[in-house]
């Protein structure tokens, strides 16, 4: 079984930054492309940011573009999510997952990708 621990959530004000990290383990996934996805109580799972197999591709969903940058060491089996100028909308459980498919193109589907963690929560205030 593969298992994915993401952690750096906390309570911040806007404006502020937190560095999210998504730790796999069970399973090598440097040939998978890795995904942040969040979602806010009562909204559906919206697409973050997704990475790469091997890290030299990345996109962004419109709301976070040039704030959010995601990042990831093969070596580490870690997948971090970089957050800056957070805003009161950005408030969500975050989660990462792994693609379902190794080497395929880069896709922002939810259902493409294993959600294995049980996210961290990003609050930030006004």
């Amino acid at each position: 079984q593969v298992q994915l621990v993401e952690s750096g959530g906390g309570l911040v004000q806007a404006g502020d930054s937190l560095r999210l990290s998504c730790t796999a383990s069970g399973r090598t996934l440097s040939r998978y492309n890795m995904v942040w996805f969040r979602q806010a109580p009562g909204k559906e799972r919206e697409f973050v940011a997704i990475i790469s197999w091997n890290g030299g591709m990345t996109d962004y969903a419109d709301s976070v573009m040039d704030r959010f940058t995601i990042y990831r060491d093969n070596a580490k089996q870690t997948v971090d999510l970089q957050m800056t100028n957070l805003k009161p909308e950005d408030t969500a459980v975050y989660y990462c997952g792994a693609d379902r498919f190794p080497d395929a193109p880069l896709d922002r589907a939810a259902n493409r990708y294993n959600f294995w963690g049980q996210g961290t929560q990003v609050t930030v205030s006004s």
